[in-house]
């Protein structure tokens, strides 16, 4: 029906005959003239509809906004004095001769002028995806897909599917279940990663895979989260993670380089234990220069029992962040940000404004200086190398409060103080623990139970499993993880010695793992893998605020679909074909 897409109108067609076919954009009428700018997924032209051209023009006045319509028509070059520099077809117009309402549009549920609530773009996302922006943004998505594909094709990948409907397996999220109508009372599971059938395909000695692939867990929603998200899963053999890292970061900088002219540099590296000490995050934003410092050893011995208990427990911490500039705070905002750091658990936060660092301990402003002498106050400020009109923000508690109370503020005070710069910074953060210990004392593993450790044998494992490192690695962007991958267990018993540290029993292990552990004995080769969060990096490509931004239909935060009412209620007949019965909860009578 059509000769070209709209945003392909340019001066080398000057003088041609075109047929166009897309929506209308807007409509004017000067009285004389009517003009239409029409707009497909490639852009905007304007029509010119002349009152000479009696039906065109009694057909014309009857368009309004997103009415359907084909025109054919000559492109002419627009005079230099009406070149619109902001229309990328702003040196031509489209003289119509011909017009057809191919289907007219009912008044719109959606301003496209104005900023709609998410419920109604998600209700009507069909029409909301015809906003440009949204049209840019999946067409660059599919660009990123087709770079990664080229890239990975021209490197020996294999592009193999691995089921949707699988086993439920113990992977960190809750699993979505779907009943079986010819099994009845069990059930499949939507996988959360593609993660046990692309071990097996190591086994199989397919070398090297990957997959654009759809994963599923059932977890709290947050903005770079959704119910079912897409995967950039790649997995090889007799490879190790140095090298899994290497090749991966050859892939991302070429996609960045191709579709961004952005040239990312190599990738710096830093411990998982560096991370969290200076920056409180796994995956910290390195645009922000505010960092963590510890001070627990300058204030064992202070009279002030809220810096001295941490500073003397060897699972407490204490630490400050140094606001350049912060001193111009005014109490109201330092309650502020206590207050923020209280939804992280920390009990409240010290301050000191620094006035005079020349005048040491009398230079400085806090309710809490009365509790230093001038030696602790002096190490203090050349610990944290502060200059006068900054401000010291302290965190004293265990471990973990500090830094997760701290790691959240620091991107709260780069934001607030315009301190983030406009930058890429890549990094890589490896080395992570084995294992998380509980309040309860039980191991969980920090990725996933089929992480190698890092150079050591089971019975080293055994012996020491809470200092243990894993061989794995996280590729991080801007603050925003882009994907993690590790180095995998090859060895049953290995493989069986992490389930034991997990509290998982060998008949536990045999019914949710035994595939697995039956194929780690017929010569499994070394493997290690990545998978990379395909929204995630279209989210930062684009700069878009959410991943639901960059999906053509996301679900809503309650992971609620308003386009099609989904989940939905399923009725009598198909429950009794599942052999399932919905029972309502009975509610207590009140006394």
């Amino acid at each position: 029906m059509r000769s070209h897409y709209c945003g392909q109108l340019n001066k080398s067609l000057v003088d041609q005959e075109v047929t166009l076919c897309g929506w209308v954009n807007k409509r004017r009428d000067l009285g004389g003239l009517i003009f239409i700018d029409m707009r497909d997924r490639e852009g905007v032209v304007q029509a010119v509809i002349d009152p000479d051209e009696t039906a065109i023009f009694d057909a014309a006045n009857k368009l309004r906004n997103e009415f359907c319509i084909s025109i054919t028509g000559i492109v002419r070059a627009r005079p230099d004095s009406q070149v619109n520099k902001d229309m990328a077809t702003g040196e031509v117009e489209l003289y119509v001769k011909d017009l057809t309402i191919l289907n007219a549009s009912a008044p719109l549920p959606l301003d496209f002028n104005q900023e709609n609530s998410e419920e109604a773009r998600l209700r009507y996302r069909y029409l909301d995806l015809r906003r440009p922006v949204m049209n840019q943004r999946l067409q660059f998505r599919s660009k990123v897909t087709s770079a990664v594909r080229r890239f990975l094709d021209d490197n020996a990948f294999l592009d193999i599917e691995t089921p949707i409907l699988t086993k439920a397996t113990p992977e960190g999220a809750r699993d979505y279940l779907v009943p079986s109508r010819t099994h009845k009372g069990q059930f499949f599971a939507l996988p959360q990663s593609p993660q046990l059938f692309k071990q097996l395909l190591m086994v199989a000695g397919f070398d090297r895979y990957y997959q654009i692939v759809k994963c599923f867990r059932d977890e709290d929603l947050r903005a770079d989260r959704q119910p079912e998200f897409t995967q950039i899963d790649i997995e090889t053999t007799f490879m190790s993670g140095k090298d899994v890292m290497s090749l991966t970061e050859k892939m991302v900088r070429s996609v960045f380089n191709e579709l961004l002219s952005v040239d990312l540099g190599e990738f710096p590296s830093m411990t998982y234990a560096e991370a969290m000490r200076r920056f409180g995050s796994d995956k910290p934003d390195l645009r922000n220069p505010l960092e963590l410092v510890d001070v627990a050893d300058i204030l064992k011995d202070v009279d002030f029992k809220v810096f001295s208990g941490p500073a003397n427990d060897e699972k407490g911490r204490v630490a400050v962040i140094n606001v350049p500039g912060g001193a111009s705070m005014t109490r109201k905002n330092i309650d502020g940000y206590t207050e923020f750091v209280g939804k992280y658990g920390a009990k409240g936060m010290a301050w000191i404004k620094v006035n005079d660092v020349a005048a040491g301990l009398e230079g400085l402003q806090s309710p809490i200086v009365k509790f230093l002498n001038a030696e602790v106050a002096a190490q203090i400020l050349e610990r944290t190398n502060a200059k006068d009109g900054d401000i010291l923000l302290f965190g004293s508690d265990t471990y973990n409060t500090v830094t997760d109370a701290l790691g959240a503020l620091r991107l709260k005070l780069g934001e607030d103080f315009g301190l983030v710069e406009d930058k890429w910074a890549p990094l890589w953060v490896v080395d992570f623990p084995m294992f998380e210990e509980l309040e309860s004392g039980a191991l969980t593993p920090l990725h996933h139970p089929f992480t190698a450790p890092s150079n050591m044998t089971p019975a080293e494992l055994a012996a020491n499993p809470v200092n243990a490192i894993s061989d794995a690695y996280d590729m991080v962007l801007n603050g925003c993880e882009l994907g993690g991958g590790s180095v995998r267990i090859h060895n049953q018993d290995m493989q069986a010695e992490v389930f034991k540290l997990l509290g998982i029993s060998d008949e536990e292990a045999k019914e949710k793992f035994g595939f697995l552990l039956d194929a780690l004995q017929y010569g499994a080769p070394p493997h290690a893998g990545l998978a990379f969060g395909l929204d995630r990096m279209v989210m930062l490509m684009v700069g878009a605020d959410s991943i639901r931004d960059v999906m053509a239909f996301p679900k809503t935060s309650t992971a609620a679909c308003p386009l099609t009412s989904a989940p939905g209620f399923a009725n009598e007949e198909q429950l009794a074909d599942l052999g399932i019965q919905v029972v309502a909860k009975e509610v207590p009578a009140a006394e």
